[in-house]
């Protein structure tokens, strides 16, 4: 049977995060097999009693998944300490506990992707689905960007384009999926890129290391699911056949819930 770490079979399997779980562990409202336990490296199967508030923990066998058009200006983020807006101030109170499949930033717009089990968002995250992006950027495309955009990219600074308070430095940037590039006008160059990788602020971080930073991006599809004609500030549910991909995703990628 499966061992996990007792935040993760709490957060998998009930509305709180990982990080709510560590908390209820540290302050000793986790019970194992009917003992309070409150070490954090504990590790747990579906054959072990979990309890939370002296609540038994059932395996949670559905799950929902919400497409959000996330408009520019708010943070995939529960809060923020200095005031802005969040995508949890836009979405209806109950969907608070769901957590993001990846981010968008503050200045970037379009789909995201948000579920109330933690299994299937580490799944989406870390998956080499394909992601769609529309962009516009200060000035043309060269060849050397077309290159790496092409062949991938390794910087041993990948700081420029990266938030200011990042630890992130260094970067590699596998070949893009497929890019095209629509032309350029005014001192701006529109284009469309497919990516596999959602890696920290990954194509403002690889536009920037060409002086070619990014003055608009929008993601319009994760994977089969496409962003449609969801006005911004909306969501929707996945249609049963976008369930029925993902259903089929998870179980060739072996992914329990």
């Amino acid at each position: 049977m499966e061992k996990l770490r007792l935040n993760k079979f709490i957060s998998h399997n009930t509305k709180y995060s990982r990080r709510e779980a560590d908390k209820l562990i540290s302050e000793g409202n986790v019970r194992v097999n009917g003992k309070t336990n409150s070490d954090l490296s504990t590790q747990v199967s579906y054959d072990d009693t979990v309890e939370v508030h002296n609540k038994k923990i059932f395996k949670k066998s559905e799950f929902t998944v919400l497409v959000y058009h996330k408009p520019k200006g708010e943070l995939v983020s529960k809060k923020d300490d200095r005031g802005r807006r969040t995508i949890y101030d836009t979405l209806p109170k109950k969907y608070s506990h769901f957590i993001s499949v990846g981010r968008l930033d503050y200045a970037s717009e379009g789909l995201l992707l948000l579920t109330d089990a933690s299994a299937i968002a580490s799944a989406l995250m870390e998956s080499d689905l394909e992601r769609v992006y529309y962009l516009k950027i200060k000035g043309e495309v060269s060849e050397a960007m077309k290159d790496a955009m092409q062949n991938g990219l390794e910087l041993s600074d990948a700081s420029k384009g990266g938030h200011a308070m990042s630890k992130i430095k260094s970067m590699s940037f596998a070949p893009f999926v497929a890019f095209h590039v629509f032309g350029s006008s005014g001192g701006y160059t529109k284009l469309k890129v497919m990516i596999n990788e959602g890696k920290n602020r990954e194509l403002r971080r690889f536009f920037a290391h060409f002086d070619a930073d990014i003055t608009d991006l929008k993601r319009v599809s994760y994977g089969r699911v496409d962003l449609g004609v969801l006005k911004s500030g909306k969501h929707r549910f996945l249609t049963t056949s976008e369930y029925e991909d993902l259903r089929a995703f998870l179980k060739d990628n072996k992914v329990y819930y």
